[in-house]
């Protein structure tokens, strides 16, 4: 379904002349995460055609072994795709027949007592002569592999991996980190970032390269500034900014080999929700980072988020693009958002392409000590590609039930005005755009010939409230920290996310705390938590804590170790029955122009069959996962609840085909040539937003 179509298209000649790719770059390849370094996920390919892709058929099936949440985008290089399981086995297969060539499971490469893997999003390739090299993260080691064989390169750091948790520049040597997202590779560096704990207990998420041969720091950028150094001054409290963690970048980076710039997006600050404890602009959370490549050498920063308090990191590698407007080309960073914006910057020097407003924000709130920044930066173009607000008006109203229940719910949050910017508060607000989008990390595709940028957004409202963080012991405190946010305060999770409120029903002492050392599934480790911390831990979750150690939680707060205020947990904002509280559509595929900054069409992405059998047109779904556009035509994205797999006409946004898939592909897919042929592959690890769990990887052709 194609909702507000703008016409006319340019014709085929006007296309031609605007057309431009980045000199060298062959799209016909997908050999880095995002399918090139500048992260277009944009396919030269056109074998596969509007006109010709009903007669899709699946080509093969791979099967892991291993069910479980598959995020991971392949790469191909000369006709062998490289992948990852869901408990990170790292395989070769042969594009064209899908037969496996190698399979590595890293764990017997493993040492320590953190074997928790962590989600993956793929593997970053690197070659010289005949040298050919595989780096995949897992857990807080980055691996180098051989290529060809799928060995560790023993040369490379600690017989053939590297741990993330050193050369951080910090005193503590004990974090939990997981790089899931692939770095990339300029000329002789992989440059990496990391996924890092939402609390104060976080780690600097400082950007490091290292050698691709040695496995040596070559390397490092504070994002967390080091005093003396730029963005210092921007955080008020030079006490306790030492304990200030995160501003990382989790979500992929992308690279102008010409230029030797790459190009880093990075998250918020801790503690996510409250920042009294870092009070200022704080930079380098939030920002768009250009690096030299090769020394890391700040060229130049945006901050899209000053002092973020709504977790609104920044979810996916930039789309490097080359625009024609007024006359001139443009190469530019197209940054694309969780609260639906894109970013358009000059790629030379981070000048924006259209004038982007500092506008005023609600400022005033009832958590004692936080400053909320006045102002947040608000792009005139290119339109925002979802709802910016959620009124009164908007309330879910496919159901005369769904909407009464949703209004009386809806009365108690503060919501209406401009809920974007509301700083969380102890009586509660609306997010709108949510926690997860807005964009998200599969990221949006850009096609060179229309210069049109394609991404997927979630429409689902979710709910923050804020409370006192009561002293009462170490257990407590450490439970606030590291748990609090998924499971909730109450311990009784959010529906995706289980209740832990009866563990003691389920486990002993020593089998809880096996299961916090080594975490499993999306579950995980504590492994950098001391022995004794995980023993108060357990003790709480199993109801058998002694009396409260209040001095030594309260010597942590005024140290700014612990927040005086939690957050009671990510919470969906959703009917009883687990649908949006506002009205359809709750997922949708967006074509924006970048050389006039509008939206050309916005499609309905996903469906929920229950619905659509009562007479109700199909409402989109969540969806995690972005696209991939090719010269032939179409987007492909999957992401939907539905477990489908579908094939948009990338100029009117109309769906020319699906399927259905072995469970939900949460992935980006990836677009290639092998065997005379081409492709289009994608993970269906399903197991994410009540999904069933798949251990698939799933590739299509033509007959």
């Amino acid at each position: 379904m194609t909702l507000f179509p703008r016409w006319p298209f340019l014709t085929g000649m006007v296309l031609l002349l605007l057309s431009w790719t980045e000199p060298g770059t062959d799209y016909s390849r997908w050999d880095t995460y995002g399918g090139h370094p500048d992260a277009s996920r944009y396919s030269s390919l056109e074998e596969i055609t509007t006109a010709n892709v009903s007669h899709l058929q699946k080509a093969w099936e791979y099967h892991t072994g291993k069910p479980g949440q598959m995020q991971c985008q392949p790469i191909v290089v000369d006709g062998i795709l490289f992948a990852t399981t869901a408990d990170i086995n790292v395989f070769a297969l042969d594009g064209a027949s899908g037969k496996e060539v190698w399979r590595t499971d890293l764990s017997h490469y493993w040492k320590g007592e953190n074997a928790w893997a962590g989600t993956n999003r793929g593997v970053t390739y690197w070659a010289d002569g005949t040298e050919r090299r595989l780096f995949v993260s897992a857990g807080n080691n980055l691996f180098c592999l051989d290529a060809a064989t799928g060995k560790p390169v023993t040369s490379f750091g600690d017989n053939g991996k590297v741990d993330l948790q050193n050369d951080l520049d910090y005193p503590k040597k004990s974090f939990f980190i997981v790089s899931n997202t692939p770095g990339i590779i300029y000329k002789d560096v992989i440059i990496l970032g990391m996924r890092l704990s939402e609390g104060l207990d976080a780690a600097p998420g400082h950007i490091r390269a290292y050698d691709v041969r040695t496995g040596k720091r070559r390397w490092i950028f504070h994002t967390i500034p080091h005093p003396g150094e730029s963005g210092y001054e921007t955080w008020s409290d030079k006490k306790r900014l030492p304990h200030i963690g995160a501003a990382n970048n989790w979500a992929g980076m992308s690279l102008d080999e010409k230029r030797g710039i790459v190009f880093v997006p990075t998250g918020s600050a801790t503690y996510d929700f409250y920042g009294g404890f870092r009070k200022g602009k704080n930079l380098f959370a939030n920002c768009i980072l250009a690096l030299d490549a090769a020394t890391g050498r700040r060229i130049w920063h945006f901050q899209t988020i000053h002092h973020d308090i709504w977790d609104r990191d920044l979810p996916a590698n930039p789309n490097l693009v080359t625009i024609r407007k007024d006359g001139r080309t443009i190469d530019a960073v197209a940054q694309i958002t969780k609260h639906g914006f894109v970013f358009l910057l000059d790629r030379a020097t981070g000048n924006p392409v259209y004038p982007i407003k500092e506008v005023p924000v609600p400022t005033a709130t009832d958590l004692k000590g936080e400053q909320v920044w006045p102002t947040q930066p608000v792009p005139t173009l290119p339109e925002p590609f979802m709802r910016q607000a959620f009124f009164e008006k908007d309330i879910i109203d496919i159901s005369p039930e769904y909407q009464a229940e949703i209004r009386e719910r809806f009365k108690a949050f503060k919501s209406g005005k401009n809920t974007m910017w509301y700083p969380p508060s102890l009586g509660g607000a609306v997010l709108f755009p949510g926690f997860d989008g807005g964009g998200e990390w599969g990221g949006a595709a850009f096609d060179p010939e229309s210069q049109w940028l394609y991404v997927n957004a979630n429409e689902m409202p979710w709910t923050v409230t804020m409370v006192p963080n009561v002293p009462g012991g170490k257990g407590q405190s450490l439970f606030s920290a590291n748990c609090a946010n998924c499971h909730g305060l109450n311990r009784k999770g959010n529906g995706s996310i289980p209740a832990i409120d009866k563990l003691e029903q389920k486990y002993s002492p020593a089998t809880l705390g096996t299961l916090l050392k080594t975490g499993r599934g999306g579950m995980p480790s504590f492994g950098h938590l001391s022995e004794e911390d995980r023993s108060a831990l357990v003790a709480f979750l199993l109801n058998t804590a002694s009396s409260s150690d209040k001095k030594e939680v309260e010597a942590k707060a005024d140290a700014g170790l612990t927040t005086p205020y939690l957050m009671t947990g990510y919470k969906r904002f959703t009917t009883k029955d687990g649908y949006p509280a506002i009205k359809p559509p709750w997922g949708t595929l967006n074509a924006i122009d970048l050389k006039t900054g509008k939206i050309v069409w916005k499609s309905v992405l996903g469906e929920f069959k229950e619905l659509t059998a009562k007479g109700i047109p199909p409402t989109g779904t969540e969806n995690y996962g972005g696209p991939a556009v090719t010269k032939g035509g179409l987007v492909f994205i999957g992401a939907t609840k539905d477990e489908k797999f579908r094939a948009f006409d990338k100029k009117t946004g109309a769906v020319l085909w699906e399927t259905q898939l072995p469970a939900a592909g949460y992935a980006t897919p990836a677009v290639y040539r092998a065997g005379g042929k081409q492709f289009v592959v994608i993970a269906a690890g399903g197991n994410k937003s009540g999904t069933r769990p798949g251990d698939s990887y799933v590739a299509f052709s033509l007959p």
